[in-house]
């Protein structure tokens, strides 16, 4: 066994146990070799291939992404599933009372703030671009209604809350649990790697591991340089909108470095200074615009369809979730939606995962399985139900434009709605302010999580490691822009959630042997205190039992035991008296007169009127 494959030393800290060939440590790196440097090849193979095929790139992003989520969308249908499922049972099974951290271990963050967190990081940038967009575009074209009406309003609700729903949240759930688990409790890397440790032993520390990190890396990147693609496209829909700067590639690049900039400064301030708050910030920031749609737009119709739309879901949810577009003999519909969608929230779910499991200490896996899945969920659905169920009110009642918007632009559905609402001018300024706030947080936090694969699993990576990983991601990013648009941004989202896919599948069952694991220790600690507090409790029983005995058995032994503690106890008072007496003869013998001719001083007058025997 090689010196990089020997077993790791016992390390109660989490941390990266063993470093690679080609690894540098110093004051602005600090990495492990194999998988930041291939990592970084990959990135920059793209990069360089993307920009030296030009125009020609864009029909071929478009021929991998139809043939990819052809032959795999039915892959990536039941994969999902399978994951919300599995969270279903851990959450309700003898696992749920694991603590995440250990049995004492207590939660860093309060829920308001772990929330806070969680709605930043999964969702942010894609509920902002797609909460208008997506019903608007179902409304128009879905393949299960016709027409333009209420039906069809109803069922692009369905779809869009089935993209935004438990299926999303389920792969973060189970990537970040999973993450959190193996290195909270089992003292292992932060890392993705550490994961199969029960399947693979000591081989996590080996090729095998680096391999496992380094699809985690590249997943990360192009899943975060899409939800970053999304977000700068709507800046410059929204700034073209309001100020009338032109809404092209090269603006969106520029823009792409600007905010990049703005991240890193966020990301030199760690995940307590710079995302925890900034993050708390967004949350506060969307609360006020959804607080805002919800009173100027139509406000009793969001509640009512708020609550219809999900007992639709649930209603519809197992048929829904099944659908492969299997009886459909032309288009492709679900490949550019359902199936990049889950390709998409797969691609990320590295970056979200880690970034859960490192906020998430101290957490049950119940309360951690049902504030992932329920919470953010709710929240996603009471947001789409504002955001487009106001577009959708528009469109059927007021005859709106917004339809048309969207078949122009996708990005402008946000901000063509808002213009019905008063001093709209400011609105839109909060919605890009917004945009931009997610943007940062999504990149700062990006960069954390693949600062911490590429380093072996530390927790702080130096900081000039932060900033080469903030400005990867925006190049990466800036690169799929020009290389093709959406289009671009989703067949990258496909091509890493296909290989990640099937690792999430494997993690499942890795996670549930690890789960066994410490369940079954949990039990035999239970059971040796419970036998430890039963043999004292039957101990203390044979005793009292015991003298019980021997005093009814023999009653005169136990009355002359009585009578002899009765005169040790007068004996002994007796022998305190003779001290007490003893003591008070010699006090006096120190104060008397010296019997041996010492020289004496005559007691005064007020001492002989005091003192009956002196006279």
């Amino acid at each position: 066994m090689t010196q990089h494959e020997k077993e790791p030393a016992d390390d109660a800290s989490i941390g990266p146990i063993r470093r690679g060939k080609f690894s540098i440590q110093n004051r602005y790196f600090d990495f492990h070799g194999p998988v930041f440097w291939t990592s970084s090849i990959v990135a920059l193979a793209f990069i360089s291939v993307t920009l030296a095929l030009g125009t020609q790139v864009d029909n071929i992003f478009s021929t991998i992404q139809d043939g990819v989520s052809t032959y795999t969308g039915w892959f990536f249908i039941i994969a999902v599933n399978l994951f919300l499922l599995f969270c279903i049972y851990l959450a309700f099974s003898r696992f749920g009372e694991i603590r995440i951290g250990g049995e004492k271990a207590t939660p860093e963050f309060s829920k308001f703030a772990w929330f806070s967190m969680l709605f930043s990081a999964g969702m942010g940038i894609g509920l902002l671009f797609w909460g208008v967009g997506e019903p608007i575009t179902h409304f128009i074209n879905n393949p299960f209604s016709q027409g333009q009406d209420a039906d069809a309003a109803q069922t692009a609700m369905q779809i869009t809350f089935l993209h935004y729903g438990l299926h999303a949240w389920s792969i973060y759930a189970v990537v970040g649990l999973a993450i959190a688990f193996f290195a909270f409790n089992k003292k292992l890397p932060l890392s993705i790697r550490s994961i199969f440790q029960p399947i693979l032993g000591s081989k996590i520390h080996g090729w095998i591991g680096d391999l496992i990190d380094v699809l985690a890396v590249v997943s990360t990147l192009f899943g975060l340089a899409t939800t970053l693609g999304f977000g700068v496209q709507q800046i410059a829909a929204g700034l073209n909108h309001l100020f009338d700067i032109p809404d092209t590639t090269i603006s969106q690049v520029i823009l792409i470095g600007i905010i990049t900039m703005a991240a890193t400064v966020s990301v030199i301030l760690g995940l307590d200074k710079g995302v925890r708050v900034l993050s708390e910030f967004n949350i506060r920031l969307a609360a006020a615009l959804l607080v805002i749609v919800v009173l100027a737009g139509p406000t009793l119709f969001i509640f009512d369809s708020f609550v219809q739309n999900t007992g639709n879901y649930a209603q519809n949810l197992l048929q829904l979730s099944l659908w492969t577009e299997s009886y459909r003999m032309e288009g492709a519909w679900q490949n550019s939606w359902t199936v990049f969608y889950w390709a998409w929230w797969i691609s990320w779910s590295p970056f979200v995962g880690m970034f859960i499991a490192r906020i998430s200490k101290g957490r049950t896996v119940k309360e951690f399985i049902l504030g992932v899945l329920l919470v953010p969920t709710l929240l996603t659905f009471f947001w789409i139900s504002a955001f487009g169920g106001t577009a959708l009110f528009q469109e059927l009642q007021l005859n709106s434009v917004i339809s048309e918007a969207v078949q122009e632009n996708v990005a402008t559905a946000l901000f063509v709605m808002v213009e019905s609402f008063p001093a709209s001018f400011f609105i839109n300024l909060l919605a890009i302010s917004l945009v931009v706030g997610f943007f940062v947080t999504s990149s700062d936090s990006g960069s954390l999580v693949v600062d911490s694969l590429t380093s072996g699993g530390k927790l702080d990576a130096p900081v000039g490691q932060r900033i080469f990983w903030a400005q990867m991601e925006g190049l990466v990013a800036a690169v799929l822009l020009l290389g093709g648009g959406l289009a671009a941004l989703q067949t990258a989202s496909i091509l890493a959630g296909f290989p990640f896919a099937i690792i999430v599948l494997i993690m499942c069952y890795s996670l549930y042997k690890g789960l066994q694991e410490e369940h079954e220790s949990l039990q035999r600690k239970d059971e040796g205190r419970q036998r430890e507090a039963y043999t004292e409790l039957v101990r203390n029983v044979l005793k009292r039992r015991s003298e019980n005995q021997a005093t009814k058995s023999s009653p005169a032994k136990a009355a002359e035991t009585i009578d002899a503690r009765k005169v040790d106890k007068q004996d002994d008072d007796k022998q305190e008296i003779g001290t007490q007496h003893k003591d008070v003869a010699d006090s006096s013998a120190q104060k008397s007169p010296s019997t041996n001719g010492a020289t004496t001083t005559n007691p005064t007058k007020e001492e002989s009127s005091a003192n009956p025997s002196s006279s």
